[in-house]
């Protein structure tokens, strides 16, 4: 399945913006994309075909990445945190539509 992304990878000096976002395959994403994650300020975003996002952040030196589903206009997230394990079988099984309920564990948090 295709996926569009957006990506800043600080250490690395890559990015490309929302606006631009690149189309993916789920594969390319965890072979490619995860293992770059490595930053305090490095995330990844993945656009489905319904132009819903998911957004993943690294942070550095706990072995979690912070996995949400951004609501912008209520201005708040679903998400959790998800070890290196958990986050590479949801990206191998990428719903085609990211809805809350196809990904377990995710809580309210307003930002």
């Amino acid at each position: 399945m295709h996926y569009r992304v957006f990506y800043l990878f600080e250490r690395l000096g890559e990015s490309v913006s929302s606006a631009s976002a690149l189309e993916v395959t789920s594969r390319e994403i965890g072979e490619q994309l995860l293992p770059r994650l490595q930053q305090e300020d490095d995330y990844l975003g993945i656009i489905d075909h319904q132009d819903n996002t998911l957004q993943i952040l690294c942070e550095p030196g706990t072995g979690r990445y912070w996995v949400e589903l951004p609501l912008d206009a209520a201005k708040a997230s679903y998400g959790c945190h998800m070890d290196l394990a958990a986050l590479q079988e949801l990206i191998k099984n990428l719903p085609a539509v990211f809805e809350r309920e196809a990904i377990p564990g995710l809580e309210y948090r307003p930002w």
